[in-house]
């Protein structure tokens, strides 16, 4: 089976080494432009750029995947199947309709819920119990093709956006071989999404993360998590944003307002929220690493009764 495969972030390296271990075809690999990160602002590859050259996989950058130079280069290679995943532009009906069995997406959510750019983060966010995988036919709707094949798993207590990435990354790349080995043997079925059920999943900004003291302990947690490792959770203290990277739910200390720190040891910064006692664990302020509150009160003072925002 030939396969051209579009990707880019580090979610799609797992499928694409599925497929290759598993000897499938893959004529090119096409992905995001090199771009500049880190403070230094390095000109880096994407993740899937350099596991596709490691492989000795072809690969292909283009500005926009539509146009015209793209489209007449996959209509040369004249793919069976075009496997998408995370890659970050939209595909328009030209290039939908080149391969013969269609393009297909590896989706991090169990659809029509949290269809666009953050599922993992939003589903996390909004304290979902479980998510999943979904392999979808691509049509010209934002993730409203036909459904080919679906797994869920629970989000478990100690998950985060880091750890149900990574889960479903793995999911994802089994879930294509499965569909894949279906559709050669002419056993896929389709089921039409219903539009009703959907859900969106916006993409996240950095005051997608900022702390709402009076919102309830639950959901404070439920956004530390979910926007973990970008762009983080945080609050507001002398004027600089404060990122939280762990943090724990305890009953509330006492009747001081939201947002109030009431309590500073090794164990953490106690902030009251509406209805409990948030305990933050790890922190990091600009331009330093992240580190545990009990090694940052080594050389430095938190103050108690004032309050964050």
């Amino acid at each position: 089976m030939n396969i051209v495969f579009m990707g880019t972030p580090e979610f799609a390296v797992p499928p694409l080494e599925a497929l290759h271990s598993k000897g499938y075809d893959i004529s090119l690999v096409i992905t995001q432009k090199d771009k500049r990160r880190g403070r230094r602002k390095k000109l880096l590859p994407t993740p899937v750029k350099e596991k596709a050259l490691e492989l000795g996989l072809e690969v292909y950058q283009p500005d926009s995947v539509n146009e015209k130079d793209t489209i007449n280069r996959l209509i040369e290679i004249n793919p069976d199947v075009i496997v998408v995943v995370a890659f970050g532009q939209i595909l328009k009906k030209d290039l939908l309709n080149i391969p013969k069995y269609g393009c297909l997406n590896i989706h991090a959510s169990i659809l029509p819920k949290y269809r666009g750019a953050a599922p993992i983060n939003w589903a996390i966010i909004n304290g979902e119990k479980e998510t999943g995988i979904t392999i979808m036919e691509m049509d010209e709707g934002l993730d409203t093709g036909d459904i080919l094949k679906v797994e869920r798993i629970p989000i478990e207590k100690d998950d985060d956006s880091i750890s149900i990435h990574d889960k479903l990354s793995h999911l994802g790349a089994k879930l294509i071989i499965q569909v894949l080995e279906e559709m050669r043997m002419g056993k896929i079925e389709k089921t039409p999404q219903n539009h009703e059920l959907s859900s969106y999943a916006p993409m996240l900004s950095k005051e997608t993360g900022r702390i709402d003291w009076n919102n309830n302990g639950n959901n404070i947690i439920n956004l530390i998590k979910g926007l973990k490792p970008w762009p983080s959770a945080y609050f507001i203290y002398n004027g600089d944003s404060i990122k939280i990277h762990k943090a724990r739910i305890e009953d509330r200390l006492n009747d001081e307002e939201n947002g109030v720190v009431v309590k500073v040891s090794d164990e953490g910064i106690y902030v009251n929220c509406k209805d409990s006692t948030i305990v933050i664990e790890e922190l990091q302020f600009p331009g330093k690493r992240k580190m545990k509150v009990s090694e940052y009160l080594r050389g430095n003072k938190f103050p108690t009764n004032i309050k964050l925002s």
